[in-house]
């Protein structure tokens, strides 16, 4: 088993919990509501592609959990970290203690796993104004990555309100994988042979975008999340129907697009400008393409020593 661990850390009410119970659990925004506070440390183990498996530890943000993890439970909270999410909400009256612990941490990660990823999340970002947005985020990352120095970290702005978390999260996911470049190669291939104009990867679990191919250039950039966001809640919607999500067809005059199952961990999509393709054309190369995919999982997990720790 390929085991990464993630730690998700963050102020008490940053959000924390909702965004991984939406991404990882099936939850709905709204639901969120009725979530507590976590107490100290939730384990969850969260699988993606077959043997790749999240150790997700969500670290409780109030003040005395902190202060413990800094101290008694500093080397079993920070070692062996694959990547380090914490969570800054936008709208905190406490700037400078959330940046005072995330400073410890960062001392305590360049101490026991000095080659984890950092990510930082700015949440939250539904509570700004709209015409604000840009510039209190791009201050933010600013000021995240001067303090981050000499590690690298990386910023998202994410609302549980819109497709940002879907972004923030994919992009952390696609770290992880393994030959994930070979994955890419491969689509950007089957791209190729299906004329199409761009060809999707998702998680099947997460319906996270893992990877994709594009050949011709959409002014859309968050479309990717979007659909994610869409396609998820209407898979909810169907579960809750006791019917079960197997694929889709959207068809207009402009454009075509066919969801399906790919592999047993994967969805696919694939997107044609020519509408006139018949849709057994396309569904025809979807299953052919199955194999190779299927083999490239498989060559994934019986190489996996060569991407762990």
């Amino acid at each position: 088993m390929n085991r990464k661990k993630v730690l998700l850390m963050g102020k008490s009410g940053s959000g924390k919990t909702s965004m991984r119970s939406i991404i990882f659990a099936n939850f709905i925004a709204r639901d969120t509501r009725r979530l507590g506070a976590t107490i100290d440390v939730e384990h969850s183990h969260v699988r993606l592609l077959g043997n790749l498996v999240l150790n997700l530890w969500d670290c409780g943000g109030q003040e005395a959990f902190m202060e413990n993890y800094f101290a008694s439970q500093r080397d079993n909270i920070f070692r062996n970290v694959e990547v380090l999410i914490y969570v800054f909400d936008v709208e905190s009256r406490e700037l400078e203690k959330d940046l005072h612990y995330y400073q410890s941490c960062l001392e305590a990660i360049l101490q026991n796993s000095p080659e984890a990823k950092i990510f930082c999340l700015v949440h939250k970002m539904d509570l700004v104004q709209e015409d604000q947005r840009d510039l209190i985020f791009t201050e933010r990352e600013e000021d995240l990555k001067k303090l981050s120095k000499p590690l690298d970290c990386t910023c998202f702005r994410t609302s549980i309100w819109d497709e940002t978390l879907y972004k923030a999260w994919s992009s952390i996911v696609y770290m992880l994988i393994p030959n994930v470049k070979d994955m890419e190669s491969s689509l950007n291939e089957f791209a190729e042979i299906l004329d199409a104009d761009e060809v999707l990867l998702f998680e099947k679990a997460t319906f996270l975008v893992i990877s994709h191919a594009q050949r011709h250039q959409h002014r859309d950039v968050h479309r990717f999340e979007k659909i994610s966001n869409i396609i998820k809640q209407f898979k909810l919607s169907c579960s809750k129907l006791a019917a079960h999500f197997q694929s889709m067809e959207v068809r207009n005059s402009n454009f075509s697009a066919f969801i399906d199952v790919f592999t047993a961990n994967t969805y696919v999509m694939v997107i044609l400008s020519d509408s006139q393709i018949p849709s057994e054309a396309i569904l025809i190369n979807i299953r052919n393409a199955r194999k190779h995919f299927e083999k490239l999982e498989r060559e994934s997990q019986q190489n996996r020593p060569a991407f762990g720790r």
